[in-house]
């Protein structure tokens, strides 16, 4: 099971660069959506994509 629905991922963009979302696990085993262009990682709470950059994790 997907933490979002696939439709909903397919339109969401990152807020910094524009580029696509996918989901993947952050370091703690969470659900995330991470931007294929740039190094952001964004968190998803209780099926809901916090898609703010001031909150966003810096991916290595």
């Amino acid at each position: 099971m997907t933490a979002i629905e696939p439709w909903l991922q397919e339109i969401l963009r990152c807020p910094s660069c524009r580029s696509a979302l996918t989901e993947g696990q952050g370091p703690d085993a969470a659900p995330e959506l991470q931007c294929t262009g740039c190094s952001l990682a964004y968190r998803i709470d209780d099926g809901i994509p916090v898609l703010l950059v001031d909150e966003a994790r810096t991916r290595s």
